[in-house]
């Protein structure tokens, strides 16, 4: 959570040869929450224009440096700005969207807790590594009396096995990396610190394939979830607490 006055925590860039490293939060802090502020929206997409400016092959990892890769929607935020609620939750919609059409390779290097729409972020990405020793995914929304959006509803179920995406969303269970990697949440799950090189090592493998065509291949392969993405959240459906 955020002190009155403080500073949202804010994304930032590293490279590893053709890979480029989009931490969550903050360089340096471990403490970070990583959440979805609007100037944080707004900075993630600045940066991943910048990514997509780069020429040559090229593959994305996002991940984060502290006990969260992130922990979803800036409730502080929400609460202060209730009249601005559905406007913002189309903006965060805005993210997942891009990331899966993005033209070139994405891995979430989920090294802390992902929940809510940090549990989306994770999955709006082509692959999954999670760290297997610490961390939960989870979509606690059903225990915060708090509805998801169609988009949300579509990203999640298209994104995972329906039966998953039933226990995920209905129960709010909170999956460590073995778990969620039996239940093919995510790819792999590794040890501790192993987490982004082994995203790395798999993003790296797939330079290659970057470009429009790739591009074109995920809208295909997401096309009724970029629909309901894109679908203006409706304020009477969706109240929060």
């Amino acid at each position: 959570m955020l002190l009155a006055g403080s500073i949202a925590p804010m994304p930032y860039l590293n490279r590893q040869g053709d890979v480029f490293v989009l931490y969550l939060g903050n360089e340096g802090e471990t403490d970070n929450e990583n959440r979805f502020h609007p100037d944080w929206i707004d900075a993630t997409h600045a940066l991943l224009d910048e990514v997509e400016a780069h020429e040559g092959p090229a593959a994305l990892v996002t991940t984060a440096t502290g006990k969260f890769y992130t922990n979803g929607l800036d409730t502080d935020w929400i609460f202060g700005n209730l009249d601005k609620l559905p406007g913002y939750l189309d903006r965060v919609h805005t993210v997942f969207s891009r990331l899966l059409t993005f033209p070139m390779a994405t891995i979430a290097a989920v090294q802390g807790h992902a929940f809510g729409a940090g549990a989306m972020l994770a999955v709006s990405q082509d692959f999954r590594v999670m760290r297997s020793d610490r961390g939960y995914y989870c979509l606690p929304e059903v225990n915060l009396n708090m509805p998801f959006t169609v988009g949300m509803s579509s990203l999640l179920t298209s994104r995972l096995t329906r039966q998953t995406a039933v226990e995920a969303m209905t129960t709010g269970r909170r999956y460590g990396g073995a778990d969620a990697l039996a239940a093919g949440i995510v790819d792999d799950a590794v040890e501790g610190d192993l987490v982004l090189g082994a995203a790395v090592a798999r993003a790296s493998a797939l330079v290659s394939t970057r470009g429009a065509n790739l591009s074109g291949i995920k809208r295909g392969i997401h096309r009724e979830t970029l629909e309901a993405l894109g679908t203006a959240t409706d304020e009477s459906n969706f109240k929060f607490g």
